[in-house]
């Protein structure tokens, strides 16, 4: 959303512009109007002319003029004073029975004119541009009342709402946006993010919904979708929402892409665990290795996020976003652990009294995370076979195959010296050739579009190859 209303603010913040830089033309007509202010404004002192509906409608008219056409610095008010005006006008103009007068009728019609909307509409740019929000949503609503069909005023009063962390007004606003017929996906998404932040979540999921059948391709959104629904633990309902939208279009890659993504995020959850039971259970003889290899990760995971970060801030996307959230809580885990082993020796043995329960648990922790892996690659495979030219898909699949590759390696360092010199060279082939199995689908990414993330993560895997070149160790490609 922040992204979304730095856009809509550059845009705010340039509207009236015109008005306000003049030609010779407008300063002869703002002085002209100056002269009738200065008029109305004697007038209206007076006694016997304040008594008088028309000396209100001259007045009303007068200032809806200053404001329309953003007449700023003769009053920054000016909308709101033609609107009081045409209202005592109102009040005062009364037939002989006791109705609205022709006057009275003339004001009640311009209270719900383009004319007095256009004028509010210039006077809350005014007050946003001098950074009042408060007075600048007020104008901006009013505009919106007068003229319900328009989209615009209600976005600018969101877009000013926002600024004063207004989110109960930003809200309603933007669904009057959309209840007007806006059709900027984008404006969709910032409004699930308010009701997000507010943990109004299924408003916030039926924005994105409204926003996805409007745009069916915004990956934005879909993430989005997704990314609530992980956060809140609607597991099933994520994974039974995008097999519905598959089964109906089954040639959708996007579709299939966002459901890999479901289960990848399933799967990153048993990881977690496995992690921590592999921890757990390992004996006390190889503390001082785990240690050492605790704080390696430390170290990786550090290098990830700073790289994340750099990335993030050139493109806020919010898959990044979720993998850098994803990425600290891993390092949080890992310093824990680490902080364990550095204070207490003994941990690994207190652990080992609760081996049987948690070998039970660690073997049905991995048959989760199997099954979930597995249905990860089946649909990035289902994308790659109807678009073998997908950056998403080829993308996707090099970071599943480059993380398998990840926690292979993870299963050699944990050996200790007699395991590894049994089999760990031919394993550290084995990991090696699955690090090279992920090249292919970088390297056609890359070719498809060539943005800083691919690029990033090729290099790191090019820099991993070369080292198991100059240990001279034989990759050993997994069959196919």
């Amino acid at each position: 959303m922040k992204q979304v209303f730095v856009i809509l603010v550059a845009c705010l913040l340039s509207a009236g512009v015109r008005a306000q830089q003049g030609t010779t033309a407008a300063d002869v007509a703002m002085e002209a109007s100056k002269k009738e202010k200065d008029k109305s404004d004697k007038d209206i002192t007076d006694a016997k002319a304040s008594a008088k509906a028309s000396t209100w409608m001259d007045r009303a008219k007068i200032y809806q003029t200053i404001a329309a056409n953003g007449y700023i610095k003769l009053d920054s008010a000016a909308a709101t004073t033609a609107f009081d005006s045409f209202k005592k006008v109102i009040e005062l103009d009364k037939d002989k029975k006791g109705g609205a007068g022709k006057l009275a009728k003339e004001a009640e019609d311009a209270l719900k004119s383009q004319t007095l909307a256009t004028a509010f509409l210039q006077q809350g740019v005014a007050k946003f541009q001098s950074k009042n929000y408060a007075d600048a949503a007020k104008s901006l609503a009013i505009a919106g009342d007068i003229n319900p069909k328009d989209t615009l005023a209600p976005l600018y009063t969101a877009i000013a709402a926002q600024q004063i962390k207004d989110n109960a007004t930003a809200k309603t606003q933007l669904e009057k946006y959309i209840a007007g017929g806006g059709k900027d996906a984008s404006i969709y998404g910032s409004l699930a993010m308010l009701y997000r932040s507010d943990n109004e979540i299924d408003k916030a999921l039926a924005a994105l919904d409204k926003g996805i059948a409007l745009a069916p391709g915004n990956k934005d959104l879909a993430n989005e979708k997704i990314n609530i629904m992980l956060s809140t633990n609607r597991m099933d309902d994520a994974i039974s929402g995008m097999k519905q939208m598959v089964e109906k279009d089954p040639n959708n890659v996007q579709n299939l892409v966002n459901l890999s993504i479901v289960y990848n995020n399933i799967a990153s959850k048993s990881t977690e665990e496995i992690r921590k039971l592999e921890g757990d259970s390992k004996k006390g003889g190889n503390t001082a290795k785990q240690l050492a290899d605790g704080k390696s990760i430390i170290d990786a995971y550090n290098s990830e996020i700073a790289r994340l970060t750099a990335t993030i801030k050139k493109t806020p996307k919010p898959e990044l976003k979720r993998q850098l959230a994803d990425v600290q809580k891993r390092l949080a885990d890992q310093k824990t652990e680490v902080a364990k082993l550095e204070a207490d020796a003994k941990a690994a043995s207190a652990a080992a009294a609760g081996a049987t329960d948690s070998a039970k648990r660690l073997a049905e922790l991995k048959q989760v995370q199997t099954e979930n892996k597995n249905q990860e690659k089946l649909y990035l495979d289902k994308a790659l076979a109807i678009d073998p030219n997908n950056y998403d898909a080829n993308f996707n699949m090099a970071v599943f195959i480059f993380n398998d590759a990840v926690e292979m390696k993870r299963g050699v360092d944990r050996m200790d010296m007699a395991e590894y010199s049994k089999s760990g060279k031919e394993l550290d082939g084995k990991v090696c050739g699955k690090f090279k199995q992920s090249l292919p689908y970088f390297t056609k990414a890359k070719s498809i579009k060539d943005e800083a993330d691919v690029n990033e993560n090729l290099t790191n895997l090019q820099n991993i190859l070369k080292q198991y070149e100059e240990k001279k160790i034989v990759c050993i490609e997994p069959a196919k």
